[in-house]
């Protein structure tokens, strides 16, 4: 994908995420196409065919998807897929698409010293979800949030919290090719290993690493993610972990929804977990003529 691409795919997300928001605070009223064209600004016709470019499906089929009855089956047909991919084991290398990922944890003195004398490498890049900075090391990728509209220094200083005892240097050319890699569409070649490394917790990494087993397409309610890593009453504390997952899409954790099938919130915006659930559903579920 092109960086002229890239940015218009990011340029199309923002008035996607717009138009969910606007059907978010309005489902009950069911607006019509026009209704919610004219929310973001544009004709039919234009919200029709921008919609669709960015979604690979009409606007109406992918709401479809979003709804409460859909969530609900996603958990119920997941669960059988997730019980297999789970046994195989959690220590074998996560995938995402054709990638394979795996995950490096600092050792529990680098944990204690926040990274003391780790150079990483930072660079903000237009993407399919909106805008994001992505943070690299020498020993794989150690950043990745969505950045919601003005809020750059805010990433940016999350990240500086997470590494306090790092260096961090703006290096967009280094930090573009793992943006190709995570965002472009994935070869049929299998790839070098895209390694992660994580800031965590013992019990943090292992949920991390659960969550890496979650398949594109389904979905897992906190309960049964805390019953798949041997842990059945830490909803509570899974809810936790989940929610700082410092590598967002990569590490899938937009793929935990609640048991009765409410999606919920997500630390880069509920509008952007919907997106990217409605995204994935799109691209497993053949849309019905």
């Amino acid at each position: 994908m092109s960086h002229t691409d890239s940015k218009q795919q990011s340029l199309d997300y923002l008035r996607v995420e717009k138009a969910i928001s606007f059907l978010q605070s309005n489902y009950t009223r069911q607006p019509d196409l026009q209704e919610v064209a004219r929310s973001v600004h544009l004709s039919e016709y234009h919200f029709q065919r921008l919609f669709t470019r960015w979604a690979g499906i009409s606007p109406k089929r992918f709401l479809q998807y979003l709804t409460l009855e859909h969530a609900k089956d996603a958990l119920k047909k997941s669960r059988s897929v997730l019980d297999a991919t789970f046994d195989a084991g959690l220590s074998s290398p996560g995938r995402l698409h054709d990638l394979f990922v795996t995950i490096e944890a600092m050792t529990p003195g680098e944990f204690k010293q926040s990274g003391e004398g780790l150079m990483i490498h930072y660079g903000f890049h237009a993407t399919l979800f909106g805008e994001c900075l992505l943070a690299v090391t020498d020993r794989g990728i150690c950043g990745l949030s969505f950045v919601a509209q003005g809020t750059r220094t805010q990433v940016l200083k999350e990240l500086r919290d997470r590494w306090t005892g790092a260096t961090l240097r703006e290096a967009p050319g280094m930090t573009q090719p793992f943006i190709d890699r995570l965002f472009s569409t994935p070869s049929k070649k299998q790839h070098t290993p895209l390694q992660l490394l994580l800031k965590g917790t013992n019990f943090q990494i292992k949920v991390w690493e659960a969550l890496m087993r979650i398949p594109e397409g389904s979905v897992v309610s906190y309960e049964d993610l805390a019953r798949a890593i041997g842990s059945p009453k830490a909803s509570r504390a899974i809810g936790n972990a989940v929610g700082k997952n410092p590598v967002a899409y990569i590490i899938p954790c937009h793929r935990v929804i609640r048991r009765a099938g409410i999606i919920g919130n997500y630390h880069w915006g509920p509008e952007r977990k919907k997106a990217l659930l409605g995204w994935e559903w799109a691209r497993t579920i053949p849309e019905k003529k």
